[in-house]
């Protein structure tokens, strides 16, 4: 990678370090879930469709969310496996787009994730039929009641279309706020290879 000339840009060093470094600065200045991120996937026939999901792990292997296979969602990943994600941190002002695609993380990894959520949480994942009609709140929440009573001790079992993706990105760019929208931007991109080059961006 080019040798960044200056003092201010976004450095062309390895995107995961920075990555690494700006999320741990949101973790303490964002008040609510700085691991919100937009995901935003489409159809075969490239309908778009976006929503925010949580960032559960994260790497030189990649970025990992969990979700509903059975879901809206789900049915586009599965059909189309290219996606986007953003973080927005508007405490920093600042802005990661992530490009990529999606593999099935192992059972192994989402059985430990699901085990490490609250007992609540697990109740409401299994009860709900993600993106499906519902024809009233108080048909899930009997459904969670149900589930309860099956499993007092919370040791609800991870749904088998319950899981997660890891995404692998091919690109991965950071925006900066500047005053008078002088902004900086730096593009990762990633040859098959593996190995990454970068350019500052006009903002």
């Amino acid at each position: 990678m080019a040798d960044d000339t200056s003092d201010n840009a976004i450095p062309a060093h390895d995107p995961f370090a920075i990555f690494e470094a700006w999320f741990a600065e949101a973790k303490v200045s964002e008040p609510n879930d700085p691991n919100a991120m937009a995901l935003a996937t489409a159809t075969p026939g490239a309908a778009p469709s976006v929503r925010m999901v949580l960032l559960k792990g994260h790497g030189p292997d990649g970025f990992v969310f969990y979700t509903n296979f059975e879901s809206r969602k789900g049915g586009e990943l599965a059909a189309n496996p290219q996606v986007a994600l953003l973080f927005h941190w508007k405490s920093l002002r600042r802005q990661v787009r992530i490009e990529g695609t999606i593999k099935e993380v192992t059972a192994a990894e989402a059985d430990a994730y699901f085990d490490s959520r609250h007992p609540e949480s697990r109740l409401g994942s299994a009860a709900s039929d993600q993106s499906r009609p519902l024809p009233s709140r108080e048909a899930y929440m009997e459904r969670v009641e149900a589930l309860r009573a099956r499993y007092p001790d919370g040791s609800v079992p991870r749904p088998a279309h319950w899981s997660g993706y890891r995404v692998t990105p091919h690109a991965i760019e950071f925006w900066q706020d500047r005053e008078y929208r002088l902004h900086e931007r730096r593009r990762f991109t990633r040859f098959n290879s593996g190995e990454w080059t970068s350019s500052l961006l006009y903002p």
